[in-house]
């Protein structure tokens, strides 16, 4: 089972809508795919189709507040399963008092990785959606997953933004999790009529060539892609014949090339 953090702190970046065609991507591959929601505003458990996210009685904070206090879960318990061949561990707006009551857990950076052992043997894949913060829901994420992947709006200054994030990301795997690799940088929202992206992974490539690799994979500007996120479907079932979604299947590929 390979875990895998999508992780940017600035939003805005599609990791949401990443996670989902990456996940759907997957699946459609063969995978046993897990989609985790770390974000409290719940957008990734609205996109696969649960608009009303409040109502639901086991979300991802339930879970993780059995786990600080020692109680028992169920094999799979809480899970939603997407028509679309992905499994999904969902949240909403109670996630957001996880940030406190991490503070006084203990372990509190391995409660999200205590969560998914629980679940190891049933996937292949699991991809977590993470928050717009560095909080300790994120160093959760980081502290779990075997790899990153950093979306990246084609522009100057979210990729200038990025040095905070690879702090975080060295520290963990300093002090937290040595086996955290980053796969890479996804450049998303490109303009192919610009050349803001050529530009964009000319500075990623200054700053942090020596950590970082870039994706091939380019994610191209969409209104389609923004229509399916809210039409609760990947992009591959609401515009299967899309460049945005040829550049998610060939991000499947690059995945999957990585082992």
């Amino acid at each position: 089972m390979k875990v895998i953090a999508i992780c940017n702190q600035k939003g805005g970046v599609t990791k949401t809508s990443s996670t989902v065609n990456l996940g759907v991507g997957l699946a459609l591959r063969g995978k046993k795919v897990l989609l985790v929601d770390a974000d409290s505003q719940g957008d990734l458990t609205t996109s696969l189709g649960w608009a009303d996210n409040d109502s639901l009685s086991i979300t991802l904070a339930t879970l993780m507040e059995r786990i600080i206090r020692d109680e028992p879960i169920e094999a799979l318990e809480g899970i939603l399963h997407n028509a679309e061949g992905v499994d999904l561990v969902p949240a909403n707006m109670e996630l957001s008092g996880m940030e406190v009551a991490l503070v006084g857990a203990m372990s509190r950076e391995f409660v999200l990785k205590s969560y998914l052992e629980t679940v190891k043997g049933s996937y292949d894949f699991v991809l977590i959606d993470c928050m717009p913060s560095l909080g300790m829901l994120t160093i959760n994420a980081l502290a779990t997953a075997d790899s990153v992947i950093v979306p990246v709006q084609a522009q100057y200054l979210p990729a200038k933004g990025m040095t905070q994030l690879m702090k975080i990301i060295v520290k963990v795997k300093k002090q937290i999790n040595p086996a955290l690799a980053v796969d890479g940088v996804l450049l998303t929202l490109v303009d192919t009529r610009t050349n803001l992206a050529r530009a964009t992974e000319e500075t990623l490539r200054q700053q942090y060539g020596n950590v970082l690799k870039n994706y091939s994979t380019r994610i191209p500007i969409s209104v389609k892609a923004a229509e399916a996120s809210a039409a609760g479907q990947s992009i591959f079932v609401y515009d299967p014949g899309s460049k945005v979604a040829v550049a998610y299947a060939d991000l499947v590929n690059e995945v999957l090339a990585d082992g």
